[in-house]
Protein backbone atom coordinates (compact mmCIF):
# COMPACT_ATOMS: atom_id res chain seq x y z
CA UNK A 1 0.00 0.00 0.00
CA UNK A 2 3.01 2.26 0.23
CA UNK A 3 6.54 2.72 1.49
CA UNK A 4 6.76 1.91 5.21
CA UNK A 5 9.27 3.40 7.64
CA UNK A 6 9.22 1.89 11.13
CA UNK A 7 10.70 3.66 14.14
CA UNK A 8 9.77 1.48 17.11
CA UNK A 9 10.92 1.22 20.74
CA UNK A 10 13.60 -1.41 21.35
CA UNK A 11 11.56 -2.99 24.18
CA UNK A 12 7.94 -2.99 25.41
CA UNK A 13 6.71 0.46 26.42
CA UNK A 14 3.15 -0.23 27.51
CA UNK A 15 1.52 2.44 29.65
CA UNK A 16 3.85 5.24 28.52
CA UNK A 17 0.98 7.28 27.04
CA UNK A 18 2.47 10.51 25.60
CA UNK A 19 5.55 10.46 27.81
CA UNK A 20 8.77 11.85 26.33
CA UNK A 21 12.42 11.46 27.31
CA UNK A 22 13.85 14.73 28.62
CA UNK A 23 16.56 13.71 31.14
CA UNK A 24 18.87 11.65 28.89
CA UNK A 25 19.72 11.25 25.20
CA UNK A 26 18.09 8.57 23.07
CA UNK A 27 19.60 6.48 20.30
CA UNK A 28 18.25 4.80 17.17
CA UNK A 29 19.70 2.12 14.90
CA UNK A 30 18.82 0.70 11.49
CA UNK A 31 17.97 -3.00 11.78
CA UNK A 32 16.35 -3.87 8.43
CA UNK A 33 16.05 -2.38 4.96
CA UNK A 34 14.44 -3.72 1.80
CA UNK A 35 12.31 -2.40 -1.04
CA UNK A 36 9.38 -0.51 0.47
CA UNK A 37 10.33 -1.19 4.09
CA UNK A 38 12.88 0.35 6.44
CA UNK A 39 12.96 -0.55 10.14
CA UNK A 40 14.70 1.30 12.96
CA UNK A 41 14.69 0.65 16.69
CA UNK A 42 14.89 3.42 19.25
CA UNK A 43 15.82 3.53 22.92
CA UNK A 44 13.10 6.09 23.65
CA UNK A 45 9.39 5.98 24.33
CA UNK A 46 6.68 5.65 21.65
CA UNK A 47 6.20 9.42 21.36
CA UNK A 48 9.97 9.88 21.14
CA UNK A 49 9.98 7.51 18.17
CA UNK A 50 7.58 9.67 16.20
CA UNK A 51 9.41 12.89 17.03
CA UNK A 52 12.78 11.35 16.15
CA UNK A 53 11.57 9.80 12.88
CA UNK A 54 10.19 13.13 11.69
CA UNK A 55 13.46 14.86 12.61
CA UNK A 56 15.95 12.31 11.25
CA UNK A 57 15.01 9.49 8.89
CA UNK A 58 11.98 10.82 6.99
CA UNK A 59 12.72 12.90 3.91
CA UNK A 60 9.11 14.17 3.65
CA UNK A 61 5.95 14.41 5.72
CA UNK A 62 4.36 10.94 5.73
CA UNK A 63 0.83 10.29 4.50
CA UNK A 64 -0.04 8.31 7.63
CA UNK A 65 1.19 7.56 11.14
CA UNK A 66 0.28 4.15 12.57
CA UNK A 67 0.67 2.90 16.15
CA UNK A 68 0.62 -0.88 16.67
CA UNK A 69 -0.70 -3.35 16.14
CA UNK A 70 -0.42 -3.70 19.89
CA UNK A 71 -0.90 -6.53 22.37
CA UNK A 72 -3.68 -5.48 24.75
CA UNK A 73 -6.98 -3.64 24.83
CA UNK A 74 -6.75 0.13 24.36
CA UNK A 75 -10.48 0.81 24.32
CA UNK A 76 -12.37 2.95 26.84
CA UNK A 77 -10.28 5.09 29.15
CA UNK A 78 -7.15 3.10 28.29
CA UNK A 79 -6.66 5.60 25.48
CA UNK A 80 -5.19 7.91 28.15
CA UNK A 81 -2.56 5.39 29.27
CA UNK A 82 -1.62 3.68 26.02
CA UNK A 83 1.83 4.02 24.48
CA UNK A 84 0.28 2.94 21.18
CA UNK A 85 -2.08 5.89 21.33
CA UNK A 86 0.85 8.09 22.35
CA UNK A 87 2.23 7.40 18.86
CA UNK A 88 -1.11 8.28 17.30
CA UNK A 89 -1.63 11.48 19.27
CA UNK A 90 1.86 12.70 18.41
CA UNK A 91 1.25 12.04 14.71
CA UNK A 92 -2.06 13.84 14.98
CA UNK A 93 -0.41 16.84 16.64
CA UNK A 94 2.00 16.96 13.69
CA UNK A 95 -0.95 17.28 11.31
CA UNK A 96 -0.76 13.76 9.84
CA UNK A 97 -3.74 11.36 9.74
CA UNK A 98 -3.02 8.81 12.48
CA UNK A 99 -4.47 5.44 13.52
CA UNK A 100 -3.82 3.17 16.49
CA UNK A 101 -4.45 -0.58 16.17
CA UNK A 102 -4.72 -2.92 19.16
CA UNK A 103 -5.70 -6.55 19.72
CA UNK A 104 -7.46 -7.39 23.00
CA UNK A 105 -4.93 -10.07 23.96
CA UNK A 106 -1.68 -10.10 25.92
CA UNK A 107 -0.77 -13.63 24.81
CA UNK A 108 2.75 -13.71 23.29
CA UNK A 109 1.51 -15.86 20.40
CA UNK A 110 -1.75 -13.99 19.85
CA UNK A 111 -3.25 -14.41 16.37
CA UNK A 112 -3.28 -11.06 14.59
CA UNK A 113 -4.33 -12.48 11.21
CA UNK A 114 -8.12 -11.96 11.55
CA UNK A 115 -7.47 -8.21 11.89
CA UNK A 116 -5.27 -7.96 8.80
CA UNK A 117 -7.91 -7.44 6.12
CA UNK A 118 -9.80 -4.87 8.20
CA UNK A 119 -6.59 -3.00 8.99
CA UNK A 120 -5.83 -2.66 5.28
CA UNK A 121 -9.38 -1.48 4.58
CA UNK A 122 -9.28 1.11 7.38
CA UNK A 123 -5.92 2.39 6.15
CA UNK A 124 -7.24 2.64 2.58
CA UNK A 125 -10.24 4.67 3.70
CA UNK A 126 -8.14 7.07 5.78
CA UNK A 127 -5.62 7.56 2.98
CA UNK A 128 -8.48 8.31 0.59
CA UNK A 129 -10.60 10.56 2.82
CA UNK A 130 -8.16 11.90 5.42
CA UNK A 131 -9.17 12.87 8.96
CA UNK A 132 -10.21 16.22 10.44
CA UNK A 133 -7.51 18.29 12.16
CA UNK A 134 -6.63 17.17 15.71
CA UNK A 135 -8.66 13.98 15.28
CA UNK A 136 -7.32 10.42 15.12
CA UNK A 137 -8.69 6.88 15.22
CA UNK A 138 -8.42 4.32 18.02
CA UNK A 139 -9.11 0.86 16.56
CA UNK A 140 -9.45 -2.26 18.73
CA UNK A 141 -9.99 -5.86 17.62
CA UNK A 142 -11.64 -8.68 19.59
CA UNK A 143 -9.95 -12.06 20.04
CA UNK A 144 -12.08 -14.13 17.67
CA UNK A 145 -11.40 -16.36 14.67
CA UNK A 146 -13.68 -14.28 12.47
CA UNK A 147 -14.48 -10.62 13.15
CA UNK A 148 -18.15 -9.83 12.45
CA UNK A 149 -17.44 -6.39 11.01
CA UNK A 150 -16.69 -2.81 12.04
CA UNK A 151 -18.63 -0.66 14.51
CA UNK A 152 -18.08 3.11 14.87
CA UNK A 153 -18.15 3.65 18.61
CA UNK A 154 -18.09 5.96 21.56
CA UNK A 155 -15.51 5.53 24.29
CA UNK A 156 -16.82 3.32 27.09
CA UNK A 157 -17.17 4.85 30.54
CA UNK A 158 -15.83 3.20 33.65
CA UNK A 159 -12.85 3.04 35.99
CA UNK A 160 -10.02 0.78 37.13
CA UNK A 161 -10.40 -0.71 40.63
CA UNK A 162 -8.22 -2.90 42.89
CA UNK A 163 -5.27 -1.40 41.09
CA UNK A 164 -2.39 -2.54 43.31
CA UNK A 165 -1.09 -5.98 44.21
CA UNK A 166 0.80 -6.24 47.50
CA UNK A 167 4.40 -7.43 46.90
CA UNK A 168 6.07 -7.23 50.30
CA UNK A 169 9.83 -7.74 49.82
CA UNK A 170 12.25 -8.63 52.63
CA UNK A 171 9.84 -7.41 55.31
CA UNK A 172 9.39 -4.09 53.52
CA UNK A 173 5.63 -3.69 53.18
CA UNK A 174 5.77 -0.78 50.75
CA UNK A 175 6.20 -2.68 47.46
CA UNK A 176 3.25 -2.85 45.06
CA UNK A 177 2.68 -4.07 41.51
CA UNK A 178 0.18 -2.25 39.28
CA UNK A 179 -2.67 -4.61 38.49
CA UNK A 180 -6.44 -4.09 38.76
CA UNK A 181 -9.61 -4.74 36.83
CA UNK A 182 -11.80 -2.48 34.76
CA UNK A 183 -15.41 -1.90 35.84
CA UNK A 184 -17.55 -0.80 32.91
CA UNK A 185 -20.38 1.54 33.87
CA UNK A 186 -22.27 1.13 30.58
CA UNK A 187 -21.50 -2.36 29.28
CA UNK A 188 -24.96 -2.77 27.73
CA UNK A 189 -24.70 0.43 25.68
CA UNK A 190 -24.45 -0.71 22.05
CA UNK A 191 -22.83 2.59 21.07
CA UNK A 192 -19.61 1.85 22.99
CA UNK A 193 -16.33 0.22 22.04
CA UNK A 194 -16.56 -2.33 24.88
CA UNK A 195 -19.95 -3.55 23.65
CA UNK A 196 -18.61 -3.92 20.12
CA UNK A 197 -15.57 -5.89 21.25
CA UNK A 198 -17.60 -8.10 23.59
CA UNK A 199 -19.87 -8.97 20.66
CA UNK A 200 -17.17 -9.82 18.14
CA UNK A 201 -16.85 -6.53 16.24
CA UNK A 202 -13.84 -4.33 15.55
CA UNK A 203 -14.33 -1.00 17.32
CA UNK A 204 -13.30 2.30 15.74
CA UNK A 205 -13.45 5.23 18.14
CA UNK A 206 -12.66 8.70 16.77
CA UNK A 207 -10.50 10.57 19.28
CA UNK A 208 -10.03 14.31 19.48
CA UNK A 209 -6.72 15.69 20.74
CA UNK A 210 -8.21 19.09 21.55
CA UNK A 211 -9.43 18.44 25.11
CA UNK A 212 -10.99 21.88 25.68
CA UNK A 213 -14.26 21.51 27.63
CA UNK A 214 -16.14 24.03 25.51
CA UNK A 215 -19.46 23.44 27.26
CA UNK A 216 -17.93 24.83 30.44
CA UNK A 217 -16.39 28.00 29.00
CA UNK A 218 -19.43 30.28 29.30
CA UNK A 219 -20.15 29.06 32.83
CA UNK A 220 -16.57 29.67 33.95
CA UNK A 221 -16.75 33.21 32.59
CA UNK A 222 -19.49 33.94 35.14
CA UNK A 223 -17.15 32.84 37.95
CA UNK A 224 -14.32 35.22 37.02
Amino acid sequence: MGEIVVMAPDAPRSGNACAITVTEPIHYRLIRQEVGLTVYKCSGKPTDCVKLAFHTVLDRTPDLVVGGINHGDNSGINVHYSGTLGVVIEGCLKGVPSIGFSLCSHEPNANFEPAGELIREIVRQVLEHGLPPLTCLNVNFPVVDEIKGIRICEQSKGAWVNEWEDLAVHRDLHYYWLSGEFVDSNLDDERTDHWALANGYAAITPVTVDVTARDLIDNLKTWF
